[in-house]
């Protein structure tokens, strides 16, 4: 039989004993609109909306439990944490008074997930953390059943969440784990333990808030530290990249090594970029060579084939199995072609950006035939890296671009760069906004024209491969 959680798993791992009669199977929600049966609504008090004003919300749609750290008044019965005073039968609807939600959700998914015997993959850097979550999710999918963190669930609420998921049935679960600043990955890893640990990169991401490329660093470590000791922990770690090669005596997990050199346990050459039909690798392990072809976009992918494959081969699956999940359809995938006006090919990676980000996107736009547009935001949170980051990535489209538009406070940086390494003025287009953005593609579009659209969160460039996309312009 299925073990799920249930409404007295999540009480027992509050802290709240086990009441009886409330075996019923429970999934946990943070928006009282997708209440339903079995749903345990977690008010959360956010900066513009307080989850406690739609308890009753929630129990009106069906929702059995609500946990709160403030006063309610609602019908049904109440379970207060605190007080030590907990009744042994009680009903539902049912309020649950916890000292803080967000520290009650963390702790029942600590809870659950040690009641679990899966094994835990955690996921962490700068650039590069949900493609790899996806593909290395696809792969092991070939022998385990596997969880993993829908869309970027990868923060102090989402990896919770995500964690209460867990049945008896799943294999591995797969985790995304995001940071601002340093501590964030640390307070991760105490809420889901992963015994096998991925580091893509450390790059200028979110450094504003993180202070330094080496606060970065610092904070990316967390994961490696956490790792229990080898044969059971096993650190996957980016040889190409210093700051994560540095890593290697932070642990005492076994040291899994991948990259572009022959140094790392596993590498690759031969790297062919097969257009929008995805890329060609050769790859290197223990002797062997074996090449594979996976749809992802880009050059920079070859990383991507390479920890998916260090995951499959760390975890006992054969290169038939890798090869095949490899090959299997890109998913919920970041960065994606869809088709524009006039016979156009936009490329959405509108997710957000960053100076790596940026630039890998470049490189893919470079490797396909045709002639081409970019459309670029902001990249924020760059702090010290701000003005160099901008230019760097303005000096690579002028070498890829027939046209350059840029949006956003920070476009002139990114227009000064393109200028400066011998784009035309007159091919460099500094925008106010995105229906700006939007009309100026409408003027320069020409029949079969590759169209990259790339910026960070902040600046909703989604909205501009809306537009293109439907033909709204």
């Amino acid at each position: 039989m299925v073990k799920r959680l249930t409404l007295v798993d999540l009480i027992e791992g509050l802290g709240g004993g086990r009441p009886v009669g409330l075996e019923m199977p429970v999934h946990p929600i943070l928006d009282s609109r997708q209440a339903r049966g079995g749903a345990v609504f977690f008010a959360f008090a956010g900066e513009n909306v307080d989850g406690h004003a739609y308890v009753v919300d929630a129990f009106e749609r069906g929702a059995v439990a609500a946990v709160v750290d403030q006063d309610v008044e609602v019908v049904g019965s109440t379970l207060n944490i605190e007080d030590g005073l907990w009744p042994i039968l009680l009903a539902t609807p049912l309020v649950i008074r916890v000292p803080d939600v967000l520290q009650a959700l963390q702790r029942a998914a600590t809870f659950w997930r040690a009641q679990m015997k899966t094994r835990v993959i955690g996921i962490t850097g700068s650039v590069g953390k949900t493609t790899t979550k996806e593909v290395v999710s696809r792969v092991l999918a070939r022998r385990y059943r596997v969880l993993h963190s829908a869309g970027s669930y990868n923060n102090e609420i989402g990896l919770p969440l995500t964690l209460l998921q867990l049945t008896s049935e799943h294999e591995r679960v797969v985790l995304e784990m995001g940071m601002y600043v340093r501590g964030d990955i640390r307070a991760l890893v105490e809420v889901a333990h992963p015994q096998l640990g991925v580091l893509t990169n450390v790059g200028p991401v979110h450094v504003e808030r993180a202070g330094s490329l080496e606060n970065i660093a610092l904070g990316k470590r967390g994961l490696v530290e956490a790792l229990p000791p080898a044969p059971a922990g096993v650190a996957i770690l980016n040889y190409d990249d210093a700051h994560v090669r540095a890593m290697v005596g932070a642990t005492e997990a076994r040291i899994f090594f991948y990259g572009l050199s022959p140094e790392a346990h596993l590498w690759a050459d031969e790297v062919q970029s097969l257009g929008l039909d995805g890329l060609r690798v050769r790859l290197h392990y223990a002797g062997e060579e074996v090449y594979v072809r996976a749809p992802l976009l880009g050059r920079h992918s070859v990383h991507t084939i390479l920890r998916a494959t260090a995951v499959g081969l760390v975890e006992g699956l054969t290169w038939q199995e890798i090869v095949e999940g490899l090959q299997a359809s890109t998913g919920e995938l970041r960065l994606v072609s869809v088709p524009g006006p006039q016979g156009s090919l936009i490329i959405d990676d509108t997710y957000n950006s960053s100076p790596p980000s940026a630039l890998a996107a470049l490189n893919l736009l470079e490797d396909l035939e045709g002639r081409k547009i970019a459309v670029l935001g902001d990249m924020l949170e760059l702090g010290a890296y701000e003005e160099s980051g901008h230019l760097k990535v303005g000096c690579r489209a002028a070498n890829v671009v027939a046209e350059l538009l840029v949006v956003g406070k920070l476009a002139e940086l990114l227009a000064r760069g393109a200028r400066l390494c011998g784009l035309p003025s007159e091919h460099v287009h500094v925008l106010l906004d995105n229906a700006a953005a939007v009309a100026k593609v409408k003027e320069l579009l020409q029949p079969a024209d590759i169209i990259l659209v790339k910026g960070s969160r902040a600046m909703q460039m989604e909205d501009i491969v809306v537009a293109l996309n439907s033909g709204e312009f």
